[in-house]
């Protein structure tokens, strides 16, 4: 079963986020190494506002951990006032710690291209910056060629140039507290639901 397909059936329970998972994925913390627990595996996704991303990603069975934060940018141990005034350079994303015997990346990579507009450049729906861009930082050779892999296959569907980057994942600074599974702690949906891209008629 496709993360889409899981996902799907997680929404249809009216759930939002899973308190049961974990929140320290690899051990994360402001620009440490990041070392996932046994076998699990790393990833890390943005798309646009980090409270909504993270959400979804909790619901997929096999994700195990998640956080959100700040990566990708020039500025060390950044604050989301700085990266808000987008002089750092740095994305809203999610670290995700997965079991890869429960969920491929593929999987994840999947549901990332079918959860957001990956051709809007820095924006999702009303959020507009730097920040805002959709991005993949991959862990290895492996994953970033899965991770171009995909992009190029998803482009074929669609009519407009994905504009995602995609790059080797540098230090990942985890945000503030009372950013961590925000809609989870608050018991609703916060970001609106993103605009899907331009399929090729």
């Amino acid at each position: 079963m496709t993360a889409i397909a899981l996902l799907a059936g997680a929404a249809l329970a009216a759930t939002i986020g899973n308190p049961s998972l974990g929140t320290r994925p690899g051990n994360v913390g402001h620009g440490t190494p990041l070392v996932a627990s046994g076998k699990n595996q790393l990833a890390i996704f943005a798309q646009g506002c980090f409270w909504g991303v993270e959400e979804r990603l909790r619901r997929v069975p096999g994700v195990v951990a998640t956080a959100v934060g700040y990566t990708g940018g020039r500025t060390r141990d950044p604050t989301y006032e700085q990266v808000s005034a987008h002089g750092t350079g740095h994305v809203e994303a999610v670290l995700v710690e997965f079991d890869p015997a429960r969920v491929g990346y593929a999987e994840l990579l999947q549901l990332f291209w079918r959860t957001h507009d990956p051709t809007s450049g820095d924006r999702q729906g009303p959020d507009r910056g730097t920040q805002y861009r959709s991005a993949i930082f991959t862990f290895g050779p492996e994953q970033q060629a899965a991770a171009l892999a995909s992009r190029d296959a998803e482009q074929q569907r669609l009519a407009d140039r994905i504009t995602t980057e995609i790059a080797p994942a540098g230090p990942f600074w985890i945000a503030e507290a009372y950013h961590q599974q925000w809609d989870e702690r608050h018991g609703y949906l916060s970001c609106p639901a993103p605009h899907r891209p331009r399929a090729k008629s």
